[in-house]
């Protein structure tokens, strides 16, 4: 055993502390394989054992109290630490829609995993401590400067993204936002009002992908799948979707004129958010259910009709990907739809190019022209197309209330953030304070 004193000898060895700390950065290099980032060794060596640079200027003897110093040290240790945490390790978040129940519920806090599907590398790495996109207290104040910009780059994680799989990722069509609209799509907002008065009567912001809003769904199909709806029911490559007993749709409930009570509907799990506009009249509820939701309320002796809604098969919504009239899909009955796959060719023609031109033009980052019915990429006549990236489809759990893939598409490898895999807080806004925490939800896996 060491003695006290030998302990602090290897403690304040400088050699010792510099070899720590090189060996980590090192270590670190490697697994980015960043290998200009070995310029930092420079720094390493200059703090321990040149000491040319006061990189510590505010420990100068006499510049700062005491106390005030270890401040700035703690401050600076955590900021750094924190960043390097939830950049390449864990971040967390929290759910603020029904999206996903009853998966998620509005008030989980939960952890993301960065290292399930690999940290992705910042494309702006200069940025405001723990901000995304927005300084604190402003509207539109970017909090990230675009002097640096890196390309794409997703360094070895422990797996892919799979079927079924709970994932953050950046939203695809967030490039660019309207500042007074934020939780809709630009994009969504351009074809209902027209771009014209969209750009006169809005600020517009355009991100960067890292700095786009973070969206949660659940990975539906992969890269080389197929993926079909018909009747609300999801087909994978013409297999029947596993069934998932915690999806919701929207159903009609029809009762004698007896009201649903506040009660029942906490007892069963279904929030104020959905319940406030659910009921049409006073015998007249439409509201978002599970299978279990659907048998509980059909056991209440005043309820005459429980009926799921669906749009019919055949019935355009423009609101639907890809937002074209030659595809006459809707929420519940969509495709088949070919989930694009990286080193795979497809063949494109005017009637199929809908589908695939966002990836290939703005995801891809090619120039993609239309002339005499030909389709130019990069001034190339193509009658194929060779995809450079993994593309995934992601839908929401609450099936008749998510604004997901059904609605904008494919979400390209580059936009994937992490995986969803811990619960660790969880609290109902409906209820107050202490009585609110989902006491059942804590501390979950998911």
């Amino acid at each position: 055993m060491p003695t006290t004193e030998q302990s602090g000898i290897l403690k304040n060895n400088k050699w010792i502390r510099f070899s720590v700390i090189s060996l980590l950065y090192l270590a670190w290099v490697a697994w980015i394989e960043s290998y200009f980032m070995l310029i930092g060794i420079l720094f390493i060596v200059d703090l321990y054992i040149t000491k040319k640079v006061n990189w510590l200027f505010w420990r100068k003897k006499g510049s700062l109290h005491p106390a005030v110093t270890e401040w700035v040290d703690a401050m600076i240790f955590a900021i750094i630490a924190a960043t390097f945490i939830r950049s390449f390790f864990i971040e967390a978040y929290t759910i603020p829609s029904s999206s996903m129940e009853k998966t998620l519920l509005v008030g989980d806090y939960l952890f993301v995993s960065k290292l399930s599907y690999g940290p992705k590398l910042p494309n702006t790495p200069i940025a405001f401590p723990f901000s995304h996109h927005t300084l604190p207290f402003t509207q539109n104040t970017k909090a990230y400067l675009e002097w640096i910009k890196l390309p794409y780059k997703r360094v070895a994680g422990f797996g892919q993204v799979k079927n079924n799989d709970i994932v953050v990722f950046n939203f695809p069509e967030g490039d660019t936002v309207a500042v007074q609209l934020q939780e809709q799509s630009y994009y969504a907002l351009c074809r209902e009002l027209g771009k014209k008065n969209v750009l006169n009567s809005y600020d517009i912001v355009v991100r960067p992908i890292d700095k786009k809003e973070n969206y949660i769904k659940r990975c539906i199909a992969i890269h080389g799948d197929s993926i079909k709806i018909k009747h609300s029911q999801v087909f994978i490559n013409g297999v029947v979707q596993d069934k998932l007993d915690f999806t919701q749709h929207k159903y009609l409930i029809i009762t004698d004129g007896r009201q649903i009570s506040k009660e029942f509907t906490e007892k069963i799990g279904i929030s104020k958010e959905d319940m406030l506009p659910s009921m049409l009249t006073n015998d007249r509820y439409v509201l978002p259910l599970t299978k279990e939701n659907v048998e509980q309320i059909k056991q209440l002796p005043f309820v005459k009709s429980v009926v799921k809604l669906e749009s019919q098969e055949g019935e355009r919504n423009p609101s639907i990907f890809p937002h074209n009239d030659r595809y006459k899909w809707n929420e519940d009955n969509f495709g088949p739809l070919y989930i694009p796959e990286k080193g795979k060719t497809i063949k494109i023609d005017l009637k199929n190019l809908p589908l695939y031109r966002r990836a290939i033009e703005v995801y891809e980052h090619n120039k993609l022209e239309i002339k005499d019915n030909t389709i130019f990429i990069n001034g190339k006549a193509a009658n194929s197309y060779t995809f450079k990236m993994n593309y995934y489809f992601m839908m929401g759990d609450n099936r008749h209330n998510s604004a997901d893939s059904r609605f904008w598409g494919f979400v390209p490898e580059d936009h994937i953030v992490g995986k969803a895999v811990f619960i660790w807080l969880s609290t109902n806004k409906d209820q107050p304070l202490f009585k609110g925490i989902r006491w059942k939800r804590l501390f979950r896996f998911i």
